[in-house]
């Protein structure tokens, strides 16, 4: 057995065929995963599953990404999960505001292929057991 398949990645992101790119990509590198379109489900999604890590996209409807971290980060559980921010640009602002709420490292879009984060998630989690 895959040591992956002991460990479950949430994908948050409103683009749902960038979404569906990157479970697929995931759950043949042996994960679970889950998923959601927006940072209100996200964060119900992530609270109820508690997944050992989470991808997140900044730009997103209903709640950003930020404020989805800032919210789950209000949690025990929360506190501790690393996040790896995807963003469409750029913007040192927000992200030094990531940084501050314990957002593990971020991916602007333009350049990283779904490769890379692959293997982003694989040495994150094998750093964590």
């Amino acid at each position: 057995m895959s040591p992956n398949k002991e460990k479950t990645i949430l994908v948050v992101d409103d683009d749902k065929e960038l979404c569906e790119i990157l479970v697929d990509q995931l759950t043949r590198a042996g994960f679970k995963t889950l998923s959601a379109h927006d940072g209100e489900e996200g964060l119900k999604v992530a609270l109820e599953h508690k997944p050992n890590l989470i991808l997140l996209d900044v730009m997103m409807p209903k709640m950003d990404g930020i404020k989805m971290l800032e919210k789950l980060r209000e949690h025990e559980w929360g506190k501790k999960v690393p996040v790896v921010l995807l963003t469409v640009m750029d913007q040192p602002e927000v992200l030094s505001r990531a940084v501050e709420l314990g957002g593990y490292e971020y991916f602007v879009k333009t350049d990283w292929k779904i490769e890379e984060i692959v293997e982003r998630v694989k040495q994150k989690l094998a750093a964590q057991f």
